[in-house]
């Protein structure tokens, strides 16, 4: 799970899920990829159930629907925005 959201795109493809439902075009558009790269990526995270589709007449929506996932995600976006307004910077990499 944790290897799945350590890439930057599909970090950024979970977390537009997180508020609402998404369709694959929108979603998309919104993160600035095509279609079929973010095609791609969420059907790795619907195959690690970190996301779940729906489909609501001729387009498929995107949601995190699982509270664990939900609630991990917000903890850590939360977390990383206190971190932002404290002014703290990134520790230095270990050698």
């Amino acid at each position: 799970m944790f290897w799945l959201m350590s890439d930057p795109t599909r970090l950024r493809i979970i977390l537009a899920c997180l508020a609402e439902p998404s369709p694959v075009g929108e979603m998309a558009e919104r993160i600035g990829i095509s279609a079929s790269l973010a095609s791609h990526h969420l059907r790795l995270l619907r195959a690690a159930r970190l996301l779940q589709a729906e489909r609501r007449g001729r387009q498929v929506l995107y949601a995190v629907t699982d509270g664990h996932i939900r609630s991990m995600l917000s903890d850590m976006v939360d977390h990383v925005a206190e971190g932002e307004a404290e002014g703290e910077s990134a520790p230095p990499a270990s050698p």
